[in-house]
């Protein structure tokens, strides 16, 4: 593949211009990302190219925020909306279950909501109370949204055009930590040519056990694979992508394959994305499984002080740790 070097973030920038300058309707409102271009540079240089009507600096009122881009998607345009911090988007919470999620069903499909929430989440940035939040299940969890995660710079640049291009309403999580990791990204190609955005995709190749994660654990999942190659086990590694909907066919066949399966995620463990990638797995491929589902995750309390969080968040010695618990059973 032919392309440039691009750090996750500067993809998404990309994306967003790409995305700007195809259609006139796309719109982007959030805090602080005009002159400054958001916390993390995400929409860096974006007001100065569009101008202030389509690069919107919003009062601190994520509630507004969201209840503003409705209005202007049912008036036919595509708003972006950014959630500064994953911990700041519960005041937006009500619009976006009670109206984002609702007002196609409830308008018998007349109306479409063709908007996106951009939501930087999951933690390992040493951040304060309220910035490292997965709120991923939350959403996943409610009829009418569908729920996107990008892992690396590629997928970064096409799924937040693909997710700006779709006609559903759409909560699309970025993973903060791995903003500044690099990959190549072929700008040159073509949106259709593309994968679709919800499907997930092998990211590994193995026989042994399968791996499933999205966001920021995909990175986590592949160095585990590459620290069990060297003792002889071959981990498969799949990246998920979309939560909802859930592309499972991958999956299935994959656990079918080598019969154990580890889903990771920073997420608390539950009622979390494993417990249903478990019954869905277990559901489906019962008589292929050498052993139980088991899944690596956050714990089951709220996000601790950055000082703790590496003992908090999911790394490479808990997936490995799972995956010989996979092979004692």
């Amino acid at each position: 593949m032919m392309g440039e070097t691009l750090t996750l973030g500067k993809a998404l920038n990309l994306g967003l211009r790409r995305a700007m300058e195809d259609d006139s309707k796309v719109i982007l409102m959030g805090e602080d990302i005009g002159k400054l271009g958001g916390v993390f540079r995400i929409t860096d240089g974006l007001q100065k190219d569009f101008g202030d009507e389509r690069v919107i600096d919003t009062p601190l009122a994520e509630s507004g925020i969201v209840g503003t881009a409705i209005g202007l998607a049912l008036r036919g345009y595509r708003p972006v909306v950014e959630i500064q911090f994953d911990g700041f988007v519960y005041p937006a919470y009500d619009q976006i279950v009670c109206q984002v999620a609702k007002m196609h069903f409830r308008s018998r499909g007349k109306v479409r909501l063709p908007m996106v929430i951009r939501i930087p989440f999951g933690g390992g940035i040493g951040a304060v109370e309220h910035h490292s939040e997965s709120p991923e299940a939350y959403f996943s969890h409610t009829a009418g949204l569908k729920v996107v995660a990008c892992s690396n710079p590629s997928d970064a640049y096409w799924m937040i055009q693909q997710a700006i291009a779709s006609d559903d309403p759409i909560i699309f999580l970025e993973p903060k930590r791995r903003y500044w990791e690099k990959g190549e990204v072929d700008t040159a190609e073509e949106l259709s040519v593309q994968e679709p955005l919800h499907s997930s995709k092998v990211v590994r190749p193995g026989t042994d056990v399968t791996v499933l994660a999205y966001g920021p654990m995909v990175r986590t999942a592949l160095d585990a694979a590459n620290a069990a190659a060297e003792d002889g086990r071959s981990l498969e590694v799949i990246d998920l992508r979309s939560m909802s909907p859930l592309d499972m066919g991958p999956v299935y066949a994959s656990a079918k394959r080598t019969g154990r399966v580890v889903v990771v995620h920073e997420a608390a463990g539950n009622l979390g994305m494993g417990s249903e990638l478990a019954a869905r797995i277990t559901e489906e491929c019962f008589y292929s499984l050498e052993a139980p589902v088991l899944r690596v995750t956050g714990y089951d309390t709220p996000y601790p002080a950055s000082r703790l969080e590496e003992e908090y968040l999911p790394d490479l010695d808990r997936v490995l740790d799972a995956v010989d618990r996979s092979f004692g059973w």
